[in-house]
């Protein structure tokens, strides 16, 4: 049975990031706010806890789930070759709605699909998000829908469609908008927008003017 808690409440708040902690650590799933939608976690190294997530949504492992983290010092142990430009994402943009695709250490143990040896990765900008990130560490996560159903703004929406498949489920409020973030891959010499999205071309143009824009 599904248990969800108020984080606007200081009680149920405190409450439920210690059992969608303890979730997580248990290779279950977890529904929490972001700055975007509502995301549905796993821990980003059980391959297990991803596998049922893509389940629970419907979704193949031809679309990997992104990983959100607490802090820009975890990508030190996540990816590899990455660029001046992009720290120079990351310290203009992060945290918000900028998810940067990377190459990732070769010598991880981890399974989110088939990324091709990338990880598309992400800071937000919600501090419930942050504060589950902090403790747990790096969490593949994904929008809290079924595939092909709008990316929900509220708790409700996103445990009608998830249900018991979900542990833990904190209810932070509707979500600012439903804008998703912004892809930017920088695995290239020049980085390439892949989805344009709460962040727009010419503003991410403003830190990287050779900004290419996937057709």
């Amino acid at each position: 049975m599904a248990r969800r808690y108020d984080t606007n409440d200081a009680t149920d708040r405190t409450t439920g990031l210690r059992e969608a902690a303890s979730a997580v650590r248990r290779g279950e799933l977890v529904v929490l706010p972001t700055d975007t939608v509502y995301g549905i976690g796993a821990d980003a190294f059980s391959s297990e806890a991803v596998h049922d997530l893509l389940e629970a949504k419907g979704r193949g492992r031809n679309m990997p789930t992104p990983v959100l983290i607490g802090s820009p010092n975890t990508l030190h142990g996540l990816v590899t070759d990455f660029s001046e430009l992009a720290w120079e994402l990351v310290d203009a943009f992060w945290p918000g709605a900028l998810t940067l695709v990377a190459k990732h250490q070769p010598s991880l143990q981890w399974d989110l699909g088939d990324t091709r040896g990338t990880v598309a990765v992400r800071m937000p900008l919600h501090p419930v998000a942050i504060e589950l990130l902090t403790e747990v560490g790096p969490m593949a996560v994904s929008s809290a829908n079924l595939t092909g159903h709008p990316s929900p703004e509220t708790c409700d929406a996103a445990q009608e469609m998830l249900g018991d498949s979900v542990s833990v489920y904190l209810d932070g409020g509707p979500t600012p908008g439903n804008v998703p973030s912004s892809i930017v891959d920088v695995t290239r010499e020049v980085p390439l927008l892949l989805r344009a999205g709460a962040i727009s071309a010419e503003e991410l143009r403003k830190v990287v003017p050779d900004l290419e824009v996937a057709n």
